[in-house]
């Protein structure tokens, strides 16, 4: 016996009857309808453009899925009563606008049921290496460590209004050069140099990063001062408050000497004001989209800085500028008052020259802030000068024999066994990681919608097929039942790390290793990148697809250029995988060298 569409109803899910009653409500003609009858799915008026069998013979090449001619034909019938009037808060009478900072109702919680992760303690305990008497030149004193420059100037050997002019005049030197500077803060970081100095003289230290120079990827609101976020469409944009990573460090004194380059809305490395630079081989671009932070701190044009990674943005500069590079554990670093690019990948991390500068960074920028949704309490353990020996370093045997891994990456796990650490092979599953990527470009998508349906994304300088403007517009054709899908398997994912770590303490991993880089972006995991030793290069390297109208340079000569490793760290645990980091940096005994030319 047959059913009729309301007996049909009644007999389905009472979610989804709720769901159609809520959408449909408001459309309901009720005058056929006898007192009493609940709303029913798809009796409102018709609404958008007409469709076809074409239109989605041709859509569904886009999803890739296949109708059968009855189902397609059955899907034109009812469109427009059924489904396009889900299109209303974009397109509707009731159009309603989403605030920029309005995060999705759903967030991403690293920490699965039942997971204990990290520590719960509170230890800071800092090296206490020798400094050694302050250099003679301006140069040596620009490319000492946070760690020196802070003893330097706690002892008054040094005042932070000298390194403030050293840094400021190498910014104005060196970035014609590199283009790693969007906005000069040069009142600003006078100002509060003199403060410092002020306050220390009177005895009032906040800590290691008092009167220490450092620049902001330029996607930190900073009160008065334009944040532009690379991109032509914001170049006027002057915020009312800053970012409270850039509040955090304004309280620990820290002096901001200059907004640093990201490639347009956080994508590789050019922006309206061109291509940053790799001070190492300045024919090739720094790498993105913490691309001014990675060159500046590289030449030593800044004490440290503050990047942001939602897929490898600082893993890659730092590995291609030869610095190093701290992704924290997701939620553990607010990023209230910083550009959202995704909002359930985006990281605020540290950018500096040695290891311990970025765990005195990343401890003063930790801890939850009410305007992010996704932070969290933390705790952060870590002694410089505790024992490493016997922890377990998790490799990938297969990956260490592949591009991009060279015989740096593989003399990494010797300097790890010497260390006394004890190296243990691990694998994981053959999926395909990259699925994940679709939540990225659905949530970028999302944050940029209005840029990109305005037209406003035609503004942007790099307008080929892997920049935001193109990826941005052909997202809105990604399914939504796909991303939930996506969405499942970051969990089943984020299950796999869990038993991978427990085998492991940490893992020591080739940088820029896509299934790497794609799971614990996506997981959460926290990341330590650092310089191991260097390889030679005889083309220049670039974060954008290959395009035979404008090849990169190549080098009868090869370059010598610096190559780091990555340390990847189980959920809110920096402490180990920063106390390695001093090790094996010390192990490898690269760390000073200079980019020729600064």
């Amino acid at each position: 016996m047959s059913k009729s569409r309301r007996n049909f109803l009644a007999t389905t899910s009472l979610g989804l009857f709720g769901a159609a009653a809520a959408l449909r409500s408001q459309a309901q003609t009720a005058s056929n309808l006898p007192p009493g009858a609940p709303p029913a799915f798809g009796t409102g008026p018709e609404v958008g453009p007409e469709v076809t069998p074409a239109t989605f013979a041709e859509a569904e090449k886009l999803v890739q899925v296949q109708l059968t001619d009855a189902e397609r034909t059955m899907a034109v019938e009812s469109w427009r009563r059924t489904m396009a009037s889900l299109y209303e808060r974009r397109t509707g009478p009731r159009k309603l606008a989403l605030e920029t900072r309005l995060a999705p109702a759903s967030r991403w919680d690293p920490v699965l049921p039942g997971m204990h992760v990290g520590t719960t303690q509170d230890r800071f305990i800092r090296g206490h290496a020798d400094p050694a008497p302050l250099p003679a030149r301006d140069e040596d004193i620009a490319f000492a460590s946070v760690a020196q420059l802070s003893q330097w100037i706690e002892h008054r050997k040094l005042t932070s209004e000298r390194l403030t002019h050293i840094y400021l005049d190498r910014l104005e030197r060196y970035n014609p050069k590199l283009h790693c500077v969007i906005t000069f803060t040069r009142e600003l970081a006078l100002r509060q140099a003199k403060q410092a100095d002020s306050e220390i003289v009177a005895g009032h230290y906040r800590g290691p990063l008092h009167g220490i120079p450092w620049g902001g990827k330029d996607l930190l609101d900073t009160a008065g001062i334009p944040t532009t976020y690379g991109a032509e469409p914001f170049r006027d944009r002057i915020p009312t408050e800053d970012a409270v990573v850039v509040q955090r460090l304004h309280q620990a004194g820290a002096v901001l000497v200059a907004k640093l380059s990201l490639g347009a809305l956080a994508l590789n490395d050019i922006w309206f004001g061109g291509q940053t630079m790799n001070p190492w081989l300045p024919e090739e671009g720094s790498g993105g989209s913490s691309a001014g932070p990675g060159a500046a701190t590289s030449a030593g044009l800044v004490g440290f800085s503050i990047g942001s990674e939602t897929g490898g943005s600082i893993i890659g500069p730092s590995m291609r500028c030869g610095i190093t590079g701290l992704r924290p554990t997701y939620g553990r670093v607010p990023r209230t008052g910083a550009m959202t690019l995704c909002w359930t990948l985006d990281k605020l991390g540290p950018m500096t020259r040695h290891v311990e500068d970025a765990m005195l960074v990343l401890h003063a920028i930790s801890g939850p802030d009410s305007g992010d949704l996704a932070s969290v309490p933390s705790h952060l353990d870590f002694d410089a000068a505790a024992p490493i020996k016997g922890l377990r370093v998790g490799y990938f045997p297969k990956w260490l024999n592949q591009n991009p891994a060279t015989e740096v990456d593989r003399e990494a796990v010797e300097h790890a066994k010497k260390l006394g650490m004890t190296p243990v092979e691990v694998q994981i599953p053959d999926w395909p990681y990259g699925v994940l990527n679709l939540i990225l470009f659905a949530e970028g998508a999302a944050a940029f919608e209005e840029l990109t349906l305005s037209g406003g994304m035609n503004q942007l300088k790099a307008q080929v097929p892997d920049a935001w403007p193109n990826v941005f517009r052909e997202a809105r054709f990604l399914s939504a039942v796909d991303f939930v899908q996506a969405d499942r398997m970051r969990r089943k994912v984020a299950m796999e790390m869990e038993r991978l770590f427990s085998q492991v303490d940490l893992l020591l991993v080739p940088s820029l290793r896509d299934e790497i880089l794609t799971i614990t972006n996506f997981t959460g995991h926290p990341s330590l990148t650092l310089r191991a030793g260097f390889i030679e290069v005889k083309k220049a390297r670039s974060d954008w697809a290959p395009d035979p109208k404008n090849p990169v340079p190549t080098f009868s000569t090869p370059r010598r250029v610096p190559h780091g490793v990555t340390l990847i760290g189980r959920l809110f645990d920096e402490g180990t995988i920063g106390r390695v980091g001093l090790a094996l940096e010390r192990s490898f005994g690269v760390v000073d060298e200079r980019p020729p030319g600064f």
